[in-house]
């Protein structure tokens, strides 16, 4: 029974590699070759699967051309979906976001032991700090939105993710293991994450969660810009906003659930003056 499960959670798992090496290929669609080199699978492991998911509608088979793509089943569930997507409800906080601050805006989600860039807005000051585009990752802990990804988690969850990360953060030079846990200290200390020069050294960041009733953190909100809109007073209007923005989100994302959200209502913004925007 047990060997069975395994079995079972391997083809899943390798299912969804020969999707996503779908989704990254060219949108006209894919060869068998393409798909086992993209994934790493066998040709014959790779067409097993490609067959099972074109029973199911989740791939599409161009028999003439010999190119595989994705199905329209996988639209449908998308569009399904599309009622709770957090980068749908969080929208309309990015805008605002951008708009009071004029910087740039993060949103971004966990994924396995990554962050994940969902959605990113634009604000109006000259000097754009574009360090993620939409679809980019990072360890979870590199950045102020990572950061803020992992901080609120349990101790155990964190201590686990700083030792399957620590390969991966090699290329972070100012986030080792103890730099880390330090950060990660501060982090759940003040409610929000900085990240002060530690990817860019002339550009900061601030981050903070968006958790639920329960304390799951759902996704992460941020701003980035040059350090020195980050004086100490300017920051701490930065972090009522994000704080604010945060709590609204997780608001709507509970409604849309069906959950009772049970959060303070939504303070009123601060508004950022124009003499320090």
């Amino acid at each position: 029974m047990a060997e069975a499960q395994v079995s079972s959670v391997k083809t899943i798992g390798r299912a969804a590699m020969v999707l996503k090496a779908l989704a990254a290929g060219p949108g006209f669609g894919s060869r068998l070759t393409d798909i086992a080199t993209a994934t790493g699978l066998g040709k014959a492991t790779a067409h097993r699967l490609l067959g099972a998911l074109a029973d199911v509608g989740f791939v599409d088979f161009d028999d003439q051309e010999k190119l595989y793509r994705l199905g329209y089943a996988l639209f449908a569930l998308g569009a399904s979906a599309r009622a709770f997507h957090v980068v749908d409800l969080a929208r309309s906080s990015l805008v605002r976001l951008a708009a009071e601050t004029g910087d740039t805006v993060y949103l971004s989600v966990r994924d396995g032991d990554e962050a994940l860039c969902v959605d990113r807005r634009t604000g109006s000051f000259p000097i754009r700090t574009l360090t993620l585009d939409v679809g980019d990752r990072r360890p979870l802990g590199i950045g102020a939105g990572s950061l803020a990804l992992l901080a609120f988690e349990n101790e155990a969850e964190i201590e686990r993710v700083i030792r399957a990360n620590a390969p991966a953060r090699r290329n972070y030079a100012a986030f080792d293991d103890a730099r880390l846990r330090a950060l990660i200290a501060q982090a759940r200390e003040q409610g929000y994450a900085f990240n002060d020069g530690n990817i860019v050294s002339a550009m900061g960041a601030v981050g903070v969660p968006v958790m639920d009733e329960a304390g799951r953190v759902l996704a992460a909100l941020s701003i980035a810009a040059i350090r020195e809109r980050f004086d100490g007073r300017r920051q701490a209007q930065l972090v009522s906003l994000l704080q604010a923005e945060a709590r609204e989100l997780a608001s709507a994302l509970a409604e849309a659930s069906g959950t009772q959200p049970g959060l303070a209502p939504r303070s009123r913004r601060t508004r950022i003056r124009e003499d320090v925007a």
